[in-house]
């Protein structure tokens, strides 16, 4: 089979991913063969790829949003046959038994393993992937439609539940990318109003035209004071800007798996109960109401696809935001 893979991390500008042929794997006994329809393209593969993450196996195969068919079942495997469409998110395997598992808080489970970075992903024309780490996908979409819901969209949800804003509530978006324009697709639905800061010019004109109510960029003065805000870019100066616009009681939440640093903030900043509170990943519960919400009401994934091979192309065009929304991959 043919598959794109990380050796070791480095800039991704010297195209540090590798288009190879690999035996196609043999699923274990509860392991399950998916042969690749599509794999969503995420920021978190630039962090591993370049080494921001540190690696926690070398070689990999990268990719953690994976719409595959099911070509074979180990004989443990229950629930999934031959046929099926299914889905792999970033959070493949946990414990079960750890305090976190316990509490349904298993996003934090120390023993977790996560595709595309413990186990191999989606970055190939086979995977063969534990049966826990294996959704059904809602109908009516196309399979490089449902790649960003696995996790732009299962991470952008568990943040927008975070901030806990309500129907007739302003929720505040900062960054525009994959999980941001489905989130705000979210918002609208459930009578959320939506502020989106971004200093694309390209995205400020896609979140006008999905409905936010107000686009701008970092740093500018909204109509009214938020109840909640989201950061989905990297930029830990985001969280201050964010502070600075939200009403008593609000919440920041912090959607990356990697920031630079956040700068010093005035005690007043917080004061009247305003919180900020990172995002861990996701639970199993998360992508379950994720993707029974995207079969309750038809979300619209802004993609753009690529050819598996140009893996290293589009991880590039990532880093200099020069993707709309989200980009997939699919083999030829």
């Amino acid at each position: 089979m043919k598959a794109v893979r990380l050796n070791r991390p480095a800039s991704i500008e010297s195209n540090p991913l590798q288009v190879i042929e690999l035996p196609r794997p043999e699923p274990r006994e509860e392991e399950v063969l998916l042969r690749m329809d599509a794999c969503g393209v995420c920021h978190t593969d630039l962090h591993l790829a370049e080494g921001e993450l540190p690696p926690h196996r070398l070689p990999l195969i990268l990719g953690h949003q994976i719409v595959g068919t099911v070509e074979e079942v180990g004989k443990k495997v229950k629930g999934i046959k031959t046929g099926d469409l299914v889905g792999v998110p970033w959070l493949n395997r946990v414990c079960g038994q750890c305090k976190f598992c316990q509490k349904g808080k298993e996003n934090l489970c120390l023993e977790a393993q996560f595709t595309g970075y413990d186990v191999d992903g989606g970055y190939a024309e086979f995977t063969s992937i534990h049966q826990q780490a294996v959704y059904h996908l809602p109908s009516g979409y196309q399979p490089e439609e449902l790649a960003p819901l696995l996790c732009g969209g299962v991470i952008g949800y568990r943040s927008y539940r975070l901030t806990s804003v309500r129907k007739g509530d302003t929720l505040a978006l900062y960054g525009f990318g994959s999980s941001a324009h489905l989130v705000l697709q979210m918002a609208l639905f459930e009578g959320i109003e939506v502020f989106v800061f971004t200093r694309s010019l390209e995205h400020q004109q896609l979140a006008r035209n999905l409905g936010a109510s107000f686009v701008g960029k970092a740093g500018d003065v909204p109509p009214h004071p938020v109840d909640g805000a989201i950061i989905f870019a990297p930029a830990g100066n985001l969280v201050k800007d964010a502070l600075n616009i939200m009403d008593p009681g609000g919440k920041v939440v912090t959607a990356g798996i990697y920031s630079t640093p956040i700068p010093q903030i005035p005690y007043e900043l917080i004061y009247q109960e305003r919180a900020i509170q990172s995002t861990a990943n996701s639970t199993q519960r998360d992508i379950r109401e994720l993707l029974e919400l995207a079969g309750q009401v038809r979300l619209q994934p802004q993609i753009e696809v690529f050819p598996l091979e140009m893996a290293n192309q589009v991880l590039q065009k990532l880093k200099r935001s020069e993707i709309k929304a989200s980009a997939v991959l699919k083999p030829k």
